[in-house]
């Protein structure tokens, strides 16, 4: 059952350069329970879409221009403030890309986690700092207690981010949106960051978007993938399909450029050639035309429609039924 759908987003920046696309046309459904893996380069739009569920685009120079945010049956971007702070950490929690810049310096972690319970969950006094011990330890902190009174300095980048994930998870959120939540760590600690979300999305039946540039990270904990190129998905599959049967080009590029360690080495990695588009200033066609390998007269001239290419496996491209894994992207086809 669909939990959120995202029907045509659009969000714009508007810059002395010219009005920035960053989120144009976007659409994607999340279900109950379910983690979609939302991947893409830098620059595609994936941060900007997350933080556009929850209101959170600086204006200005950021704008939604238009769409629909359905959240359980009611459209976010309809909502007034006080509707969307009972939704806002409470329903819907967001686990930042950089945990030392979302807490708090001047305040202790117990003061930041126990505001929320407050909040929301209306506890008070003892009974919100024991909450917070318990989300402490809940997510791997040791003497989580005695934790509570220190600062955010006094964490290590992998316990700030497992605080963020506690905060995140405290009032028990139906949706949690993860923006590269292990971005800056070594991979040890990426891997008990994200096992440790993993585990709390199954216990409390969370559904999650989790936003990242690792490859490895979407297959091993996605259901499902959206792939995003300037601002908009143009292609989704369940994980196992998109790996074993991608049907955009720009898909094949990513997986081609991500080393193997399940295959004897043959070749070089073999990278996109060119460049993102400016956003500023998007071509009329398809946006991947100058890095394309199978790219046609057509789309240089007309943007091609997203439909559907194998059983719940959507692309938007052309050659849809031409594109192949094993070829890759730097060969022509």
């Amino acid at each position: 059952m669909a939990l959120l759908e995202v029907k045509d987003l659009r969000t714009y920046f508007y810059t002395q350069e010219g009005t920035v696309k960053a989120v144009d046309g976007t659409s994607y459904v999340v279900n109950e329970g379910e983690t979609l893996g939302l991947v893409g380069e830098s620059g595609c739009g994936k941060s900007v879409s997350a933080l556009s569920i929850l209101r959170l685009i600086p204006q200005p120079p950021g704008k939604i221009v238009s769409g629909e945010i359905i959240f359980q049956g009611r459209d976010i971007l309809k909502l007034d403030e006080d509707e969307l702070r009972k939704i806002r950490g409470n329903e819907i929690a967001m686990v930042f890309q950089e945990p030392m810049t979302s807490l708090n310096p001047v305040l202790t972690i117990g003061r930041q986690m126990t505001e929320a319970l407050e909040l929301h969950m209306d506890l008070h006094g003892k009974a919100a700092r024991d909450r917070a011990a318990e989300l402490l330890e809940m997510v791997g902190i040791p003497e989580a207690r005695g934790r509570l009174d220190d600062y955010p300095h006094q964490f290590s980048g992998g316990m700030r981010q497992r605080v963020m994930i506690a905060m995140a998870m405290s009032c028990n959120p139906k949706l949690l949106l993860a923006d590269e939540p292990t971005t800056a760590l070594d991979v040890t600690i990426q891997a008990q960051i994200l096992e440790v979300m993993n585990r709390l999305s199954q216990e409390f039946g969370t559904a999650v978007i989790i936003i990242t540039h690792n490859l490895g990270v979407v297959a091993r904990y996605a259901d499902r993938v959206n792939v995003m190129y300037a601002g908009k998905v143009i292609e989704t599959a369940s994980a196992e399909e998109l790996y074993e049967n991608p049907k955009h080009p720009y898909t094949v590029g990513l997986l081609n450029s991500v080393p193997r360690l399940d295959e004897t080495r043959k070749e070089k990695l073999v990278p996109i050639e060119g460049l993102p588009p400016d956003l500023a200033h998007l071509p009329e066609g398809c946006s991947f035309y100058p890095r394309c390998s199978w790219r046609q007269d057509r789309c240089k001239e007309e943007y091609p429609p997203f439909k559907l290419v194998a059983d719940n496996h959507y692309a938007a491209c052309w050659e849809s039924e031409r594109v192949r894994r094993e070829v890759t992207v730097g060969a022509a086809s």
